[in-house]
This record gives C-alpha cells, structure tokens and sequence, in this order.
C-alpha cells in the first residue's frame, strides 16, 4: 500500500505541474506530424547542368529525360565544362553532366557527400536506360519496404527518440528538482525503503511510455497508413524495456546531481552519443571497429534494431529474442544502480 501512495503522489505533481501535462500530449502529437515529413534523406530538387557536347538525338533525348525527373532541377545548358564548373563554384548547380560521343561525364559537388552521391546514382540510372540491353538484364527487387517508403524507416526511430526524452529527462529532473524545493527532505525522514521510493518514481514513467506508443502507432495509421507489420505486443514490450532503461538511467544522474542545470547537460552528453551510435540514421556497420564496439552496450542500438525488425519486417519473438535480452539485462541493471545511489541522507 505504501507504494500505492507514493505513485499516487507522482501523478499528483506531473498533473499540478502545469507545463507536463502539455508536454507529454502535445510532444508525440507534433513529433509524429512534423518529422516523419522532414526527416528524409531522399534527395530530390538535385539543380543539374547539362554540357552537350554531342548534340544528337540521343543526347537531346537524355536532356528531356532529366528534365522531365521529379528528382532533377535542369539548370540549362553551357557551352563548355569550364563554364558549368563556376556554377557548382557559386553553388548554383549539383551536378554537371557532360556528353561527349564516346563517353558521358558526370561531375558532382561532394560538398553534401550525400547528395553527391545519390544524385549521382540517380543521374546514373537515367544514362544507363539508354543501354537497353544492358537494362534488360537487371532485375531489382525491394523486399518488405517495397515502395522504399522513407517514413516506414523512420517511424519506428521516432518511438526511440520520444522515449529517450520522455522517460529520460523527465525523471533525471526529478530528485534533483525536489532537492532544490526542498520536498525531497520529508521523504528522507519517513521509513520509506530505497527500493520502494525509487519504483514508485519508475513506474509512472513507464506508464507514460506506453501512452506515447500507443499514441505514435495511432497516429502513424491514421496519418501515414503505415502499420505495424509484426505482433504489436512486441512493440510495447520493447518501449518498456527501453523506458526502464532510461528512467533508471534519469534518476541515476539526478541522485549524482545537485542542480537541475547539472543534471540537464550530463543527461545530454549521455543521450547524443547514445543517440549518434545507435544506427538510427547511419548503419553501425559503417562505423570504425573501435566505436562499433560502443553498440554492445547501446540500448538504443538494440532497441532501434528490435523494432524496426517488428514493425517494418514483421519478425517475431525469435527475430529480437537477442535484443530483448540484452534490453532486460541493461534495464536491471540500471534499476538496480538507481535504487543503490539514492541515499536517504541528502
């Protein structure tokens, strides 16, 4: 019963503040409206200048096929690859794409190594439809994301990024914030044990996480029609392990912490790295030897892993088994450690 109350007190004071309440109802709203849409790496609006030195049917079939792409901006033609180069110089054009007779060149700004390189994979398949031979013979074939759908990837990281920052800020604002008021005393001098003190702080962001998934699943269905492809229990069961993670992990530095500004820049220090080496944008497997070692004790990398494997491919219990394990063991762990630096005599 003694835990009851303490929750009860929990609730009480996120529901008296009058900013948190907002936060945890507005903040996935918004996140799950606005970034699908925005975090994109499809490369479209590639400004591309065409140098013809050919002049022939074929080159001037190739220049309206560029114009004609959704992915391209023709930027006109030029006489000579020198003056083509000035306008990648001034940053008026991407790409410049020279046609000679007996070959083609395609010259990239590299500044952005993304863009060059997509727009340049992409001009390169519309040269190679020329060839059709050659084209006959390749067969590509997209499996699970068929349609190569972007927000189908990115969706899934959305439950991680909104998790990380629900469940891990707010608790490690939450012991320290009641040591600056003051509260945190009352609680010191009453025989509330550690274990039950700190649980009871856990539990209601726990609660908190899994209104945040099911409101990100809503949302994603209603706004996207992308839906979860595997058993949606899996979804949730991964978001609490998470959560635990980073609840304990939140109290753990506001137990270390003595002002709420100290415990906002450690907790961000620990979340860009944690987020940066997670695979959420990049594939770790890109990553040099030594950091990749950094994702064995990721949760975000064994999360984010996990629920794209659910919610994209539809893999069962068989296909996160390992990262769920690893996600149990680093949340006990964690739990444990915030139960033990909490002491009493604050």
């Amino acid at each position: 019963m003694m835990i009851k109350y303490l929750i009860q007190k929990e609730f009480l004071q996120i529901r008296r503040n009058s900013f948190l309440p907002k936060l945890i109802v507005v903040f996935p709203m918004m996140m799950m409206c606005v970034m699908p849409w925005v975090m994109n790496q499809e490369v479209k609006n590639i400004r591309v200048t065409v140098v013809d030195n050919d002049r022939s049917t074929a080159s001037q079939q190739l220049v309206h096929r560029i114009e004609a792409s959704n992915y391209f901006i023709f930027n006109g033609l030029k006489p000579t690859y020198k003056a083509a180069l000035k306008d990648i110089e001034s940053s008026k054009t991407d790409i410049i794409l020279e046609i000679k007779e007996d070959k083609i060149l395609i010259a990239a700004n590299a500044v952005n190594g993304t863009k060059g390189a997509i727009g340049s994979a992409y001009l390169s398949q519309i040269v190679a439809s020329r060839q059709p031979t050659l084209n006959s013979q390749l067969l590509t074939l997209n499996l699970y994301n068929k349609g190569q759908n972007y927000k189908v990837f990115m969706i899934p990281a959305l439950f991680a990024i909104l998790i990380m920052l629900m469940t891990g800020f707010l608790p490690a604002l939450n012991i320290v914030g009641e040591k600056e008021t003051g509260t945190i005393e009352q609680i010191n001098v009453t025989p509330v044990p550690k274990w039950a003190f700190i649980l009871a702080k856990l539990i209601p962001y726990w609660l908190i996480a899994l209104f945040l998934i099911t409101v990100c699943l809503v949302l994603s269905w209603a706004i996207y029609g992308i839906t979860c492809q595997g058993p949606i229990l899996w979804i949730y069961v991964l978001a609490m392990l998470l959560a635990l993670f980073f609840s304990s992990f939140g109290l753990i530095i506001s137990n270390y912490s003595d002002t709420m500004q100290q415990a906002i820049f450690v907790m961000w220090f620990f979340v860009v790295c944690m987020l940066l080496l997670s695979g959420l944008f990049t594939p770790t497997r890109s990553m040099p030897s030594w950091a990749y070692l950094t994702t064995y004790i990721n949760p975000m990398h064994y999360f984010i892993d996990a629920i794209r494997t659910v919610f994209v491919r539809g893999g069962d219990f068989r296909s996160i088994a390992h990262q769920v394990l690893a996600l149990f063991s680093i949340g006990s762990v964690m739990g444990f450690w915030a139960v033990q630096s909490y002491k009493k005599n604050n």
